[in-house]
């Protein structure tokens, strides 16, 4: 209700009334009040009103059965005029609390499909439901993200991709949701956000679809039949075919994975800006970080198990199969894959309905929204009173605030710090366990899939929790992630300590018994055979030094002994302890790396599992702080912030700086018969060593010293917020 109101009641009278207070008055009705004026009565009160309604109230118990009838309106005149009254004394910005309050309730409303509405349905009207919804979307974008980055690595090693192909494969997604996060967040909080969150689940869905399209249309896995390389002259050798390894149909397979990436990217956004206020927007403030933590938990998840189900698929294989049986196997292969983004598609279009039916506000929404305005900081109220229109001039002044909040920019910061170090240790640890600890390429990603996506999802739900559950301020709050990061950062400089013994490798850290060069795995002992690099099968030979293939070490002959392979007058291997088989013939080699005897495995595994759990602790408090920090009218807008800066200062930039560095930390490199440049094979184990955990621990000191900033900002904010208020209240007492 306005400070001056205009209000015309209707009545038994044959015309509409209208009272004209101009003037302070008092009344003091000493008899019934009978309102039948013919001529409008207008109700402007323009100075203080003085209402003694007992008295109207005492009379009105004696009025007849045919004034009964008019007794609804004098109780509604009455009751305004005391409203009139109880605004004049509060001020008027309770009064302009109040007009706020009401569209807030009135969009309040129940789960149904526009005018379709049933009773039964309404048991899911409520943020329980819109939660698993929403994890379960989750689910399906990250199934996505695992069945396409474990693709994309396949496209890379067939298809030979130029540099330029393989970033734009790499960064489409980021780029895309970059393009689109401001819109979404300035065009999205004004409308139904449950409804943006529907068209995510569709785009989730449309875009694992163009992901499954090429594994119809196009040969992508052909199976092949594994052979092992052995010392053969090059005079016997078939020369390759370049023309045949080029792949006819790469471009649309690129073309198409572009597409899906960019509709994931802009999918991703409502669901991430909007779904995410959404859901804390209708859940009280110490509930909140239980409800993200579990969503984000399940895009983790998710991830896991695309990666699980797509691994597999990679690269069939069958010894001493016929053209038939491997050509139906091949259609099988194919299926694998296109079913694996189908079922994807129809978890994320089961959401798309209840999505829709979702309204704008849950019941009770309005209430929460009351009680979090309670603790809002002398920062926060600066903001409320922005004027945030839906002109872009209004969304550049929002921008322009939002900037200017320090709380806001550390932690943005702090999300793109975390960003990097996720991005490098899921690049660059597969290729340091398998270069440190001697493993091989697919038990390292195995073995880094069961370390980032268990530890990542467990650290987000317990950091959601523990926050939640101890009630914690944005102080304690941001004092929890000042601890954990420093824990986190401390096991990281553990794992510096934590390594093995160099191996002897041929041609990369030894030569050839005197006979070859660093970095050139061809010997005069191996020159006759023709060795090629594109199949990395380790050997290790008695000289306990390893081989980078039976070929390299010049090996002639092998046999399967007990379920081991073993190879025989290798010419590069001329000292160490013989063993004889059964046939008593000598072995010179075993099949894989060579046993250094280090047991540090289980204790790197610990600390990195740790430290990777103590670093994802810090995600939810940070998006709690974000949301606890600004009004409610600029939530969307502020996470789009915080989603822009993460992009353009984390998930776009670090895949390609990564990849730079590691390249160059290659030893060797898989370079065809055809002068295609290929994977690298081998690392340098310090560089390695250094890049990762130094990367590691550089992300980590930056979010303490962020947080430490943001922390010593927050008392300087909070001091000045309380200081407001004492002086509001000795102007009260004056």
């Amino acid at each position: 209700m306005d400070q001056n109101p205009e209000q015309t009641h209707a009545s038994t009278a044959k015309a509409p009334v209208e009272i004209i207070v101009e003037a302070p008055a008092d009344i003091t009705a000493e008899g019934p009040v009978d309102i039948t004026a013919e001529a409008p009565v207008d109700i402007t009160a323009e100075a203080p009103v003085n209402l003694k309604a007992e008295a109207l109230v005492g009379e009105w118990n004696d009025v007849d059965q045919e004034s009964l009838k008019v007794i609804p309106y004098h109780a509604r005149l009455s009751t305004a005029m005391l409203d009139i009254t109880t605004l004049q004394n509060t001020g008027s910005e309770d009064s302009s609390q109040l007009s706020e309050t009401m569209p807030d309730a009135s969009l309040e409303g129940p789960f149904g499909l526009g005018p379709l509405v049933f009773s039964s349905l309404q048991r899911f009207n409520n943020i329980n439901y819109f939660l698993i919804s929403f994890s379960i979307l989750s689910l399906a974008q990250g199934i996505i993200f695992g069945l396409t980055d474990v693709s994309t690595g396949n496209f890379e090693k067939d298809f030979y991709l130029s540099r330029a192909e393989d970033v734009i494969l790499t960064i489409a997604y980021d780029l895309a949701s970059l393009l689109v996060a401001i819109l979404v967040a300035h065009y999205g909080c004004r409308g139904n956000r449950s409804k943006w969150v529907a068209a995510s689940a569709f785009l989730v869905g449309l875009g694992s679809i163009i992901f499954a399209v090429p594994y119809l249309k196009y040969e992508i896995i052909r199976p092949v039949e594994e052979s092992e390389e052995l010392c053969i002259d090059e005079e016997q050798r078939t020369m390759p075919n370049c023309e045949k390894n080029v792949v006819p149909f790469k471009s649309e397979i690129i073309c198409l994975s572009i597409i899906g990436q960019f509709l994931q990217g802009i999918a991703g956004m409502p669901m991430y800006i909007l779904g995410v206020t959404y859901i804390y927007d209708n859940v009280s403030t110490y509930m909140a970080g239980i409800y993200l933590g579990i969503a984000d938990a399940a895009q983790i998840l998710g991830y896991g198990l695309g990666c699980a189900v797509g691994s597999p698929n990679l690269r069939p294989s069958f010894n001493h199969s016929s053209e038939k049986v491997i050509n139906e196997n091949f259609l099988l292969w194919q299926f694998n894959w296109f079913v694996g983004f189908l079922s994807a598609t129809l978890l994320a279009w089961f959401t798309f309905f209840p999505f829709l039916c979702f309204p704008h506000s849950l019941p009770g929404a309005h209430k929460l929204k009351l009680h979090k305005e309670k603790d809002s900081l002398y920062f926060y109220k600066k903001l409320k009173n922005v004027k945030y229109g839906s002109r872009f001039q209004d969304l550049f002044h929002a921008l322009w605030c939002l900037l200017r909040n320090p709380l806001l920019m550390c932690y943005s910061i702090c999300k793109a710090t975390e960003s990097l170090a996720s991005i490098g240790a899921a690049e660059f640890l597969p290729k340091y366990l398998e270069n440190q600890f001697l493993l091989t390429p697919s038990y390292a990603t195995l073995l880094t899939g069961t370390i980032l996506v268990p530890a990542g999802a467990l650290g987000n739900f317990l950091g959601g929790f523990i926050v939640s559950k101890m009630k914690m301020s944005c102080k304690s709050q941001m004092k929890f992630i000042l601890v954990t990061s420093i824990i986190s950062l401390l096991l990281f400089i553990l794992n510096v300590f934590v390594k093995c013994e160099r191996v002897k490798f041929a041609g990369i850290n030894e030569d050839y018994e005197g006979s070859g060069s660093l970095g050139n795995l061809t010997a005069p002992c191996n020159a006759h055979c023709g060795c090629e690099s594109t199949m990395y099968s380790s050997v290790c030979g008695r000289d306990e030094t390893e081989y980078f293939s039976p070929c390299f070490a010049g090996c002639l002959a092998s046999k399967s002994l007990q379920y081991e392979k073993t190879f025989y007058n290798c010419s590069c291997i001329k000292h160490g302890l013989a063993t004889e088989d059964s046939e008593t013939e000598r072995i010179d080699a075993t099949y894989g790396k060579c046993n250094t005897h280090c047991y540090a495995l289980p204790l790197f595994f610990a600390f990195f599992f740790s430290s990777i759990v103590f670093s994802s602790a810090a995600t939810i408090p940070i998006t709690l702080i974000i949301l606890r920090t600004l009004p409610p009218s600029l939530h969307s807008l502020g996470i789009a912030v915080t989603y822009t800066t993460l992009r353009l200062f984390g998930s776009i930039p670090g895949p390609l700086i990564f990849r730079v560095t590691a390249n160059s930390s290659c030893t060797y490199w898989d370079i065809n018969k055809c002068g295609i440049k290929g994977r690298c094979w081998i690392y340098n184990k310090i560089k390695m060593m250094s890049i990762l955990l130094g990367l590691c621990i550089f992300c980590k000191l930056i979010t303490t010293l962020l947080t430490l900033l943001a922390l010593l900002k927050y008392n300087v904010i909070r001091v000045g917020s309380e200081n407001v208020k004492k002086k509001k209240g000795t102007k009260k007492r004056k």
